[in-house]
């Protein structure tokens, strides 16, 4: 795992093995990027990272400016993994909440600039996603919410749905505020 830019750009992190989380690939995160840059100005953004996993999502955004960052997860151990990582860089704009994403969402009342979630491909709730996050009205004006998933699953048909990328077996769907 790598930050791909800003201030900590070419930075590699080894997770421990015991980790079950399986982080955005660098290409498709590079990618990603470069489309959300071009959306959204990530420098002043407030990030909210759903399943933040490795905090892969979450550290990019810190390192490229953002203004805050909240990574949601349930599993201490990669909660240890992303505080170890808040803590080497000396970061304080990065907050990491234990929780489940769902209960995060309908308790949680701040707004967010960009939106990413990366779930478990295989979670049974995947298609509930995009109406948790636009039921509780969790992204600014602008805002822009990115959700990872495999090829079986589709978002084509959600109402905030506006489209839709893969780079190998990482898919992407993009949606904003109607």
């Amino acid at each position: 795992m790598r930050i791909i830019s800003g201030k900590f750009k070419g930075r590699h992190f080894t997770p421990p093995s015991n980790i079950t989380a399986r982080p955005t690939t660098d290409f498709a995160k590079e990618s990603l990027f470069n489309l959300v840059g071009n959306m959204i100005d990530i420098e002043s953004a407030a990030v909210l990272d759903l399943f933040a996993g490795t905090g892969s999502i979450s550290l990019e955004c810190v390192s490229r400016g953002c203004s805050s960052a909240v990574a949601v997860e349930m599993s201490e151990r990669q909660i240890a993994f992303i505080k170890k990582m808040t803590g080497e860089l000396q970061l304080d704009n990065l907050k990491v909440v234990r929780s489940d994403v769902f209960r995060f969402l309908k308790s949680n009342s701040a707004l967010f600039d960009f939106i990413f979630a990366d779930p478990p491909y295989q979670l049974a709730s995947i298609e509930e996603i995009p109406d948790a996050v636009f039921a509780k009205d969790r992204l600014t004006e602008d805002g822009i919410f990115v959700l990872e998933h495999g090829i079986k699953t589709s978002f084509e048909r959600h109402p905030n749905f506006i489209f839709h990328r893969n780079y190998g077996n990482v898919h992407f769907s993009f949606f904003k505020k109607k």
